[in-house]
């Protein structure tokens, strides 16, 4: 599941910037007393009373009809679309004016939960009387701050993380899987949507970069539902030279990071490239399960390709993500494609997999026994216990005696030993090793003598 986001809105200078380095503890936006400074969206991440979520600082709005305030306000509205909860920051010293009641309509009209910040409130204690004015933007969380002396964050936090906490708590599984279909343009992404969803859902053409949005459908079949995300084509930055394409690709980017399954897929008479690497490091790093898809191999010649051979030059490409499977398969003619569905319920049910502690720790000795924990200067690493924590991508805790004796060599072991085990298909694995104290070492242990 994607974090929540919270989007910082307003129009210049009302130190959005500010509130944003504050929210992520680190200077990631550039902060300046010119109005525009900020142009672009930038992106950091907040924890809030163990809830994680997303920050994105925005461009000021000035609903002016020049062009670059026309590239800041798509970018906000691209912001506003991605986010689940707004900050509408507006300055104590400035007042009110035409422009905050434009912004505060355009809000209501997204749907969005508001949080009004009044910043620059800068002195302890009582809100002043000015702040009292701004309850005439009609929202109901309305809050003084001071982003500059971090005045009023804990209640700003609360205030924006208590729907994103009843989301988080009242979303169950869904009853159906999403399926990103991603890759670069033209590769045949809206022709194998098409196909899975059984009609013209998208636009289909020989020319790249047809399909700007990500479109969704819904799939019912004899293996169950779905919703089928046709991505926009994912290009090299230095490429999206437009602000249309610019927007597609972070709406491709956040299917992505809805999806329970990502589908990769690859031209087979181009062949992988370096992009295609870059497409599917967005699924690996977001722990999605995947699937690399070789499409066109009816136009290949198997006596000169031989599969097996074109296989292992991807697997070489993709060396990252070796648990991913490979298909071949043609959507022009359907070759292979009654082997797709079954292979997406595969990886979905693997990336839900769940393993039971006892089990687990049994498994974990048994590779110990096998195979030794490293050392270093004699001391050993010690794995006490572990558990696992989380499903889509399946995540374990380890507790060791001291995680810098860890090498990467030996997670990837258990990582192997752990696939073996469990048919973990399809999926990335995530391990969090930590670390106890010294005081612990004779505690109770798995470990070799």
């Amino acid at each position: 599941m994607a974090a929540p986001v919270l989007a910082i809105v307003g129009r210049p200078n009302v130190g959005k910037s500010t509130l944003f380095n504050a929210l992520i503890g680190r200077r990631t936006a550039i902060v300046g007393p010119e109005p525009g400074v900020t142009r672009d969206r930038v992106m950091g991440d907040c924890d809030w009373n163990g809830l994680s979520f997303t920050v994105i600082d925005t461009g000021g709005i000035e609903f002016a009809a020049d062009d670059m305030q026309r590239l800041v306000f798509d970018q906000v509205e691209v912001a506003i679309e991605m986010a689940d909860v707004i900050c509408f920051l507006t300055d104590l010293h400035a007042g009110l004016s035409d422009i905050e009641f434009k912004i505060a309509d355009m809000l209501r009209k997204s749907g969005k939960l508001i949080v009004v910040a009044v910043n620059k409130a800068d002195q302890p204690g009582s809100e002043p009387l000015e702040f009292y004015q701004f309850y005439e933007l009609g929202f109901a969380e309305t809050l003084a701050i001071s982003a500059s002396h971090k005045l009023g964050l804990s209640e700003l936090l609360d205030a924006v993380t208590a729907p994103m906490e009843k989301s988080t708590a009242d979303e169950e599984e869904s009853d159906y899987i999403t399926v990103a279909v991603t890759g670069r343009p033209n590769v045949g992404k809206s022709s194998l949507a098409n196909r899975l969803v059984g009609q013209e859902r998208s636009i289909v053409s020989d020319i790249p970069g047809t399909t700007r949005d990500a479109i969704d459908s819904f799939v019912e079949n004899e293996y169950g539902r779905f919703l089928i995300y046709d991505t926009a084509g994912l290009r090299r930055k230095a490429r999206i030279d437009g602000q249309i394409e610019y927007v597609s690709a972070l709406r491709s980017r956040r299917s992505v990071e809805e999806a329970d399954v990502s589908i990769i897929m690859i031209d087979a008479m181009e062949g992988p490239a370096e992009q295609d690497t870059k497409v599917a490091g967005l699924a690996h790093n977001d722990g999605k399960a995947s699937i690399i898809l070789i499409n066109k191999w009816d136009l290949v010649d198997p006596q000169e390709t031989p599969m097996g051979d074109y296989e292992e030059k991807v697997r070489r490409r993709f060396e990252f993500m070796p648990y991913a499977p490979v298909l071949f398969v043609s959507v022009k003619t359907g070759l292979n494609l009654d082997k797709l569905w079954p292979l997406v319920l595969r990886v979905h049910e693997s990336s839900r997999r769940r393993v039971s502690t006892s089990v687990l720790n049994e498994v974990i000795a048994e590779a110990i026994v096998q195979h030794a924990t490293p050392q270093q200067k004699g001391r050993h690493l010690r794995i006490y216990y572990a558990t696992q924590g989380s499903v889509s991508p399946p995540t374990f805790i380890f507790f060791v005696n001291d995680k810098r004796l860890l090498h990467f060599s030996y997670e990837r072991y258990l990582e192997n030993r752990l696939r073996a085990n469990f048919d973990f298909f399809g999926t990335p694995l995530r391990f969090i090793w930590k670390g106890r104290a010294a005081r612990d070492e004779s505690a109770s242990r798995i470990t070799p003598d």
